[in-house]
């Protein structure tokens, strides 16, 4: 340590030597560990508040949509109920859910008597009558065609899940595969290697996307079902699917050791 001159004194002091790399760890280290209580807590404070949110967020916004729901259906069907059968008549207070109930029931019966021969003929002749219009024909024709095809037990819908390179090579995206394509697709632009019909959807919105007709050996098929496929592209690549507990499924099965829990994070 050397000494300089005060320039205003005139007394000499002693000069600072440069602080060594151990005394400014040890230097830094202790300024942590005087600010480590303040930044814990609203380390904690942080975490509890995702926490809550985590828990109460998918319960509130569930809880909107079905009460959206009961609303939208009760708008719907209460103007059709006698207002003798309506509580609200009778009660002072409008009870939610009650256009709802005779909904369900009402399809029901639609349901049973169209399982006989006297509905049958019903609906029969209202689809005669529905054809001779014609811009209701092809609405009614469309809508009918694409109910049948995702409520009928024996329908086309979705059931496997594939990638395809795209939008260039090195690039996959997920596909629902539908099935064959069309007859006339198939002959016009088919080859040696048949095609098959995906669905692209676009994330975050899986209602948007690309009907795409390509050779079923580009498809690589997954075993994601649909419902975990849906979820990863409605968030954006988040929410992956539950692979572990697959793997912990099948090594129970083979009688090895499974894997590991892993703890949750907070």
């Amino acid at each position: 340590m050397t000494a300089t001159n005060d320039p205003k004194s005139g007394k000499k002091t002693p000069a600072t030597s440069p602080e060594k790399p151990e005394e400014g760890l040890r230097r830094l280290a202790t300024e942590l560990e005087e600010e480590a209580p303040s930044s814990h807590l609203g380390t904690r404070l942080r975490g509890y508040f995702l926490t809550g949110l985590i828990v109460a967020g998918p319960v509130a916004i569930t809880l909107y949509v079905v009460w959206w729901f009961i609303n939208l259906v009760d708008a719907w069907v209460k103007p059709l109920i006698p207002k003798a059968y309506l509580p609200d008549n009778y009660l002072p207070f409008t009870v939610p859910g009650v256009g709802l109930i005779f909904g369900i029931v009402g399809l029901m019966v639609i349901g049973a008597l169209t399982a006989n021969l006297f509905g049958r003929s019903l609906v029969s002749y209202g689809e005669m009558m529905l054809a001779r219009m014609p811009i209701v024909r092809s609405v009614y024709r469309t809508l009918k065609q694409i109910f049948e095809t995702v409520l009928s037990k024996n329908g086309g819908s979705f059931k496997r899940v594939g990638l395809i390179e795209f939008p260039r090579r090195g690039l996959h995206s997920i596909v629902f595969i539908a099935g064959d394509p069309p007859q006339e697709i198939e002959a016009k632009i088919g080859g040696a290697d048949p095609l098959v019909t995906v669905f692209m959807p676009n994330g975050p919105n899986p209602t948007t996307g690309f009907i795409l007709f390509v050779a079923a050996s580009e498809v690589i098929p997954l075993d994601l079902s649909v419902e975990d496929a849906a979820k990863l592209v409605v968030s954006a690549g988040l929410v992956a699917p539950e692979a572990d507990d697959r793997m912990r499924k099948l090594a129970k099965l083979k009688g090895t050791k499974p894997l590991p829990e892993e703890e949750p994070v907070v």
